[in-house]
């Protein structure tokens, strides 16, 4: 047992709007609240992390952490980490499994192993395992549900010049037919050797997923992307009994057993983690190893930033998702290399705030003794 104690855990939120307009079939992306936690340590190393929302909830993040969770931290020793996951977990669970409780726990979590990786002087990926040194980029900037099949076809040229391997496109046109023109424009464009992914956001009600999945038949689309609510699980097992395209799921989901439930009942072919609804590192690498059981690939959702380091970690994920959304209040940018996402080379979560501009952009900043 170690001397190192955590001091002190400050707490910040920063609102970051989108650099384009984010559309999808069920909503807006308006802004991204964005919940910062550093944790003051007695060896002079400050771990911070964070998580997001994507227009509410940001403050109420923001009092679980302050009131609740921090508290908790304080004298508590770093290194102890899937301890000190498993403790808030249980202190608040009344309130998980939950997208508010993941979200809190998750910004303690990363803050956790940023502290262990830079009090190691390992970047990340490689202390959490150094699977694989680079792995493919796709984009989501761009694709979005309101734009037309010629904005479609330019954006995504515009993305295979610039060396991404692939490239999403959001769906849920009110009419199949309009999906599907899209889509073809898209793919007539690009060629057979660009993969294109697709997704409903849990837009689709049963029967309409199956027919717009039968109507995409000849396209080879890497997937199609949550097309039903997060909670029907027989549904997506049904809709990837019927269809050769892969059926993603995970963003909406907040807890390993969800992602267990889903691999047991063959209901996915491919899982999408998304760190800060997870819960934190500790749970999406476990989520991740699970999936490599059933021979399952990983593709996370958003946060390429701290993503790139998680999946050059394991051996099994496949993508990382492209959508920039920290430069405002980050000084690094995520290294590409011919398509190619580079892990950061540097110890922690290879992200390195610029703390002038957050400073500048902070809504509040509470301290923890």
């Amino acid at each position: 047992m170690s001397d190192i104690r955590i001091e002190r855990v400050t707490i910040r939120q920063v609102n970051l709007p989108p650099p384009v307009v984010r559309t999808d079939a069920i909503q807006s992306f308006v802004t991204q609240e964005t919940i910062l936690v550093s944790l003051h340590c007695s060896d002079g190393i400050v771990g911070t992390g964070y998580a997001y929302t994507i227009g509410t909830g940001g403050s109420s993040v923001v009092a679980l952490l302050a009131d609740h969770l921090a508290p908790r931290l304080v004298g508590r020793d770093p290194a102890h980490v899937e301890a000190i996951w498993r403790d808030l977990f249980y202190a608040t669970h009344a309130t998980a499994v939950g997208a508010i409780t993941s979200l809190a726990l998750c910004c303690i979590d990363t803050a956790l192993w940023d502290w262990r990786s830079r009090q190691q002087d390992m970047p990340l990926w490689v202390l959490l395992g150094g699977a694989q040194d680079r792995v493919p980029l796709y984009t989501t900037e761009g694709g979005w549900l309101h734009l037309s099949p010629e904005a479609l076809v330019d954006q995504t040229l515009a993305a295979q010049a610039d060396g991404f391997k692939g490239a999403k496109i959001k769906i849920g046109r009110p009419h199949v037919s309009e999906d599907v023109s899209r889509l073809e424009a898209v793919r007539e464009a690009v060629g057979p050797s660009f993969d294109l992914m697709t997704d409903a956001n849990q837009g689709f009600y049963r029967q309409e997923a199956i027919r717009r999945a039968r109507a995409f038949d000849g396209l080879d689309l890497a997937w199609i992307e949550e097309p039903y609510p997060a909670e029907d699980v027989q549904g997506h097992a049904l809709l990837r009994a019927q269809t050769s395209i892969p059926v993603a799921v995970g963003e909406s989901m907040y807890h390993l057993s969800q992602f267990r439930e889903y691999l047991e009942r063959g209901a996915c072919s491919i899982v999408q983690p998304d760190v800060a609804r997870i819960g934190g590192i500790t749970p999406w690498l476990k989520t991740a190893h699970l999936a490599e059981a059933f021979n399952v690939p990983v593709c996370p959702h958003f946060l390429m930033e701290i993503h790139v380091s998680l999946c050059a970690a394991v051996p099994n994920a496949s993508w990382v998702e492209y959508i920039p959304q920290l430069d405002r209040i980050t000084t690094s940018r995520l290294e590409i290399d011919d398509g190619y996402a580079i892990p950061p080379q540097t110890p922690g979560l290879g992200i390195e705030w610029d703390w002038g501009a957050i400073g500048r952009l902070k809504l509040c900043e509470l301290t923890v003794n």
